[in-house]
């Protein structure tokens, strides 16, 4: 599995923005969201094809996602306010699915490897929908999770590189599991901060909740091949 990465949350709550402008971020987050999977899938599609990641394995594995991840989203946060940080998002993307070409190989060689795949698909879109649907009705502040949250996912990467090199299953599914729980608030949080004006950037928010999702079906297909996998 890949290691799970955290969002960069706000600790910020509230803004002097407008109902309209904070419309036009979540709207911008919207579409830039919806862009940022073309090369999402572009990326997965080129590594499956050609085989580029299957050495990628064991420590160099985790150093190449972990170094390649956290470079990118440095760089995105430089240049966010720029013209620069759509394209330096999009080529994060592209990265980000090459990274998980190796898993969705891996889980395209069951019998029922698809359908796997696509029922991930489907769970990450059934997920976001409802904590899209819970940010727009919650009203109360959410910002003090973000602390926690964050701490989880730490907790997360810190589990994930030690099962690296121990290749347990069962930590696997374990990690998978608490991973879904944990970034499916993160996205709720996200998603609560740009409705509410804590998040005025839609470069970062689209960063953000792009970062749950991620990790929201990376966990889900784990979770799929470990237990549904049929050779």
């Amino acid at each position: 599995m890949n290691d799970p990465l955290p969002t960069a949350p706000s600790y910020s709550y509230g803004s002097t923005l407008s109902v309209d402008q904070r419309n036009k971020v979540l709207r911008n987050t919207y579409w830039l969201l919806a862009l940022s999977l073309i090369p999402t899938v572009l990326g997965a599609w080129l590594g499956v094809s050609t085989g580029i990641t299957r050495a990628l394995t064991g420590g160099l594995g985790l150093i190449v996602f972990l170094g390649g991840a956290f470079g990118f989203m440095y760089a995105i946060q430089k240049t966010k306010d720029s013209a620069a940080g759509v394209p330096v998002l999009l080529a994060f993307t592209f990265f980000m699915g090459l990274m998980l070409s190796r898993m969705i190989a891996m889980v395209l060689g069951f019998k029922n490897g698809p359908s796997l795949v696509m029922t991930a698909f489907g769970g990450t879109a059934g997920v976001f929908f409802v904590m899209a649907t819970l940010a727009t009705v919650i009203k109360r502040d959410l910002s003090g999770l973000s602390k926690w949250l964050f701490a989880g996912a730490l907790v997360l990467i810190v589990g994930a590189i030690i099962n690296v090199f121990v290749g347990s299953s069962m930590g696997m599914l374990v990690l998978s599991t608490l991973a879904i729980g944990i970034f499916s608030l993160f996205m709720l949080y996200d998603l609560k901060q740009v409705i509410d004006g804590g998040e005025t950037n839609y470069i970062s928010a689209t960063l953000a909740i792009y970062l749950d999702l991620f990790n929201i079906f990376q966990s889900l297909l784990a979770i799929l091949g470990l237990t549904s996998g049929d050779d």
